[in-house]
């Protein structure tokens, strides 16, 4: 009976079905109780910046209430004098509770107390907890978009593109929102790279650390992959599809300063998608060229009269990175290792 149930399709379905229920109860759990703690640590914030206001009590209070919160809760390390500290720093950053429940519940004490540590200003640090929770970011994952200063580059007013004009809404404000300035490739050391190819090859071979520096969304389809049209053969440097922006993206790699010619190339790579891959249903096919360097008022030039979508970057290897920043990126494990004895905090 038991090796027929294990062939048998109706019970694998059944079977099937209710580990996904168990998954996403055990997820609603989770959450449930991720969102009770972050609530339970700002209320103890706001109580401590009360106190202190009302009462004499210096910074001692916090000392000697973490000693007693220890000996009462004895297996809750969360009550620590550091982290009793960054309590009062959530509540005092965010005083509307409002905002705590729809926002910061959804993000690991961990990844506040990063946030409240690293980033400054308010706006800076919303646009992180956003982020972070649309696209599920780990804590290394947050920490190194944090030191590659990529709200600075996401939001930057130095982007170059045509989106805004070829692109309807909403997908050219989604678009222009995906593009980034500089892109930082600090995997790849630029006395390794010899030309485009090697370039190429070498963020292939890289792609899981590549498509997390792309952004959420992006599914890789090939590398020189081959379009042909009449008797002209080409081959993208870099094919995608965005789930989100339900197309197509051209990513070709120029290791020289961007010259009006490659725009031309992207536009005859981009029709050639748009005839031979685009379905009925999906937006039309984006192009990004990612230079070495650019001249804003040449770019400008040679977007102005194509009707193709296509937007140009700069990208920065590791030798090219500033020094603050090289020394900033440490690797997963080195935060494991560094982070190990911080992580009763979340507990």
């Amino acid at each position: 009976m038991i090796k027929e149930l294990s062939t048998n399709k109706l019970y694998i379905e059944y079977f099937s079905e209710l580990k996904e229920r168990i998954r996403n109860a055990q997820l609603r759990a989770a959450r449930a109780v991720n969102s009770e703690a972050i609530l339970l640590y700002w209320h103890i914030g706001h109580d401590v910046i009360e106190k202190q206001q009302q009462t004499k009590w210096g910074s001692g209070f916090i000392t000697h209430l973490s000693q007693d919160l220890l000996k009462e809760f004895p297996g809750m390390s969360s009550f620590s004098v550091r982290n009793l500290r960054f309590m009062r720093q959530f509540a005092e950053n965010y005083p509307d509770i409002e905002i705590v429940k729809q926002v910061a519940s959804l993000l690991p004490w961990w990844h506040i107390i990063l946030l409240l540590q690293k980033v400054k200003t308010r706006a800076e640090r919303d646009w992180y907890m956003h982020q972070a929770i649309e696209a599920g970011w780990s804590r290394a994952v947050l920490w190194h978009n944090i030191d590659t200063k990529l709200y600075q580059r996401q939001v930057s007013t130095d982007k170059t593109t045509n989106f805004l004009r070829t692109l309807s809404s909403p997908q050219s404000e989604m678009a222009e929102e995906m593009l980034k300035n500089p892109y930082t490739i600090d995997f790849l050391n630029q006395t390794e790279i010899a030309h485009e190819r090697v370039l190429q090859k070498e963020l292939t071979q890289h792609l899981s650390k590549f498509l997390v520096e792309l952004g959420v969304g992006f599914s890789f389809v090939g590398s020189q992959y081959p379009v042909t049209t009449g008797e002209t053969d080409g081959f993208i440097d870099l094919l995608f599809y965005h789930l989100k922006l339900r197309c197509f993206v051209v990513v070709e790699l120029k290791m020289i300063e961007f010259q009006p010619e490659h725009a031309g190339k992207m536009a005859f790579y981009l029709s050639a998608v748009d005839d031979h891959l685009r379905h009925p249903d999906d937006k039309p096919s984006i192009g990004i060229i990612l230079c070495k360097a650019k001249d804003n008022i040449a770019v400008e030039y040679a977007l102005r009269d194509s009707n193709k979508p296509i937007g140009v970057s700069t990208y920065q290897l590791l030798e090219a990175l500033p020094k603050e920043i090289q020394t900033g990126l440490p690797t997963i494990e080195q935060l494991e290792n560094e982070f190990s004895n911080d992580e009763k905090i979340v507990n």
